[in-house]
């Protein structure tokens, strides 16, 4: 037999848990037949198939079904050695981070700054996107870690609270003013997507307190939205954090129709198993930079 390395398994580990070479080699970022190579080499290392290859997918054999449990026990000792002995500046690899538009405009920045100054060698992707995508990206196992509107309620996924975002209620600063501030959810009402629970919280919202004559017009972009509100376009709910410099700039203004949407909660969120050291120290940092920013905003 001759020696098999941490790649092969962990090219082994990822047709397991992704359902095929195809997502495996996504996951991975490798080629197809790279990933048909990697396995192959391991069977021909173990001198044993690890998978029976029908028409409807891959199926581990029993000795494949044996070596899912030596390998991942491999992946938690290789992490543990990461975590404990490995110097964190000579780690390398890559990052996947998935983030909603609030977070991406509040903090990160600060997010992969500080990433990357405690992993210099990691190479930081991210990826902006609503949370429902994020959350498919996440399960599909083509992020690592997702700040997003959650929690996520699946057993394989662990979630840290994050710091909320309190929603406000804005109109142009040049529109004229009114006696009943609650009129002013007769225009059009700026918000977020269509497939994002602030939205579908919105929209029943409206419909039990203005009636069914609301206008809602939803947006992946929230920085269009604060640009059309401020061009007088309709009036919008978003969160105070992102819409205090434009007031204090004199482009917009809080009013008051009675009621607010509950404030964003937010998770980073991530894949238990396998466990990462890695993704778990940005999960923790993502935490403490989130509570630093509410901090600020507060003072």
């Amino acid at each position: 037999m001759s020696r098999i390395n941490l790649d092969q398994l962990r090219t082994f580990l990822a047709v397991v848990r992704l359902g095929g070479v195809r997502r495996a080699a996504t996951g991975l970022h490798l080629t197809q037949p790279a990933v048909t190579a990697r396995i192959k080499n391991l069977e021909e290392s173990l001198s044993c198939e690890l998978f029976d290859r029908t028409a409807s997918g891959m199926h581990l054999t029993k000795r494949g079904e044996m070596l899912l449990a030596h390998a991942e026990q491999m992946e938690r000792l290789t992490d543990r050695i990461e975590k404990e002995i490995v110097d964190p500046a000579g780690v390398d690899g890559r990052l996947r981070l998935g983030v909603s538009e609030t977070i991406a405009q509040c903090w990160l920045p600060e997010l992969v700054s500080r990433l990357h100054h405690l992993y210099p060698r990691i190479e930081i992707e991210f990826n902006v996107d609503i949370s429902i995508n994020l959350r498919a990206g996440l399960l599909d196992r083509e992020i690592d870690l997702a700040v997003l509107l959650g929690p996520i309620s699946d057993y394989a996924v662990d979630n840290i609270a994050l710091p909320g975002f309190d929603l406000a209620w804005y109109v142009a600063a040049d529109a004229p003013l009114v006696d009943d501030e609650a009129s002013l959810l007769s225009r059009p009402v700026l918000t977020y997507a269509r497939n994002t629970r602030p939205y579908r919280e919105l929209r029943d919202m409206l419909f039990a307190r203005v009636g069914p004559g609301f206008r809602l017009f939803p947006s992946s972009s929230l920085s269009a939205c604060f640009r059309l509100v401020e061009a007088n376009l309709g009036v919008a709910v978003l969160p105070r954090m992102l819409g205090r410099e434009r007031v204090s700039a004199g482009r917009l203004r809080e009013f008051d129709p009675g009621w607010t949407p509950s404030p964003l909660q937010f998770t980073a969120s991530f894949m238990a198993d396998p466990p990462s050291h890695i993704v778990e120290v940005a999960a923790k940092t993502a935490l403490n930079i989130a509570q630093d920013y509410a901090s600020d905003q507060k003072i």
